[in-house]
């Protein structure tokens, strides 16, 4: 479509329209629980065909549970896929099998990571390794993977890489320097990406929009079990909503940056953090 075409297209439907993902084709990483798996199901509500990747050889009872109520209310599907961000010539291929079954690829947010919590101090270089292969590495290659299958079937999509607050402060009592060096790159390579990818080229490849959603502390078991409750409580009224955030509320961000309502939205981060790093 050119692109005054294009934008003909978008300013004349109405305007919630935007936000409609039917038929359109996303890959999530870090896809098998948390946020990861959330932002899947959002897409799928939407309308989308998501596919769910992450390391583990089967998905648990949880994320069986997800798929079925998907098909149930929503008449829409995710379907998981074995496959480590790491292991980059089988990422290849896995993103082509994607693409080439549904005849292109729409979007990603790549959502792959881990976290260590220790002090600067005790890090040894395969800690930063394997953190940063992950969590810088792993997205960096998830993107680019991604890019070329969407400039193959000239694709106009949209590709969202899950960086943090983290990547623009340093968390009050939390001893996560390499997380926090690894999320700040991600922000950084968006704006990158973002450049290199956002315009349309004359042979129609392009025009794929690279951004960053950064959450602050979120409610999950995870963060539970590492940190004590007055850690916790410290972090929740240290935002200005005096809470942690639930999952579900990234929803939202992750199907504006994956739609057409961000038509106009690249190289951007996205701050949810309930103000925590506002004040």
């Amino acid at each position: 479509m050119e692109t005054q075409q294009r934008l003909t297209w978008l300013f004349t439907r109405p305007q919630l329209s935007q936000f409609n993902v039917d038929g359109k084709v996303f890959i999530v990483t870090g896809a098998a629980q948390g946020l990861g798996l959330v932002l899947a199901e959002g897409l799928a509500e939407a309308g989308g065909k998501v596919y769910c990747f992450d390391t583990c050889k089967h998905p648990d009872a949880h994320w069986l549970e997800c798929q079925e109520r998907i098909r149930s209310k929503h008449n829409s599907t995710i379907e998981y896929v074995q496959q480590d961000v790491t292991d980059t010539a089988h990422l290849q291929k896995s993103i082509q099998i994607v693409a080439g079954a549904n005849s292109g690829l729409d979007g990603v947010i790549a959502a792959a990571a881990i976290q260590q919590v220790t002090p600067a101090l005790e890090y040894t270089a395969a800690d930063v390794d394997k953190m940063m292969r992950i969590n810088f590495t792993g997205a960096f290659m998830t993107a680019t993977c991604a890019a070329r299958e969407m400039m193959r079937y000239k694709r106009q999509g949209s590709i969202c890489f899950i960086a943090s607050m983290s990547g623009l402060i340093a968390n009050k009592d939390m001893h996560t320097p390499v997380y926090n060096a690894g999320k700040a790159a991600l922000i950084q390579l968006a704006r990158s990406l973002a450049m290199e990818w956002s315009s349309i080229n004359e042979d129609g490849t392009g025009g794929i929009r690279v951004n960053c959603i950064s959450p602050g502390n979120i409610k999950t078991a995870m963060l539970e079990d590492v940190f004590s409750k007055d850690k916790i409580r410290m972090w929740s009224e240290s935002n200005m909503l005096g809470r942690l955030a639930e999952p579900e509320e990234f929803k939202s961000a992750a199907l504006y940056l994956m739609s057409e309502a961000s038509s106009f939205t690249t190289g951007s981060n996205l701050v949810i953090d309930g103000g925590y790093t506002a004040w």
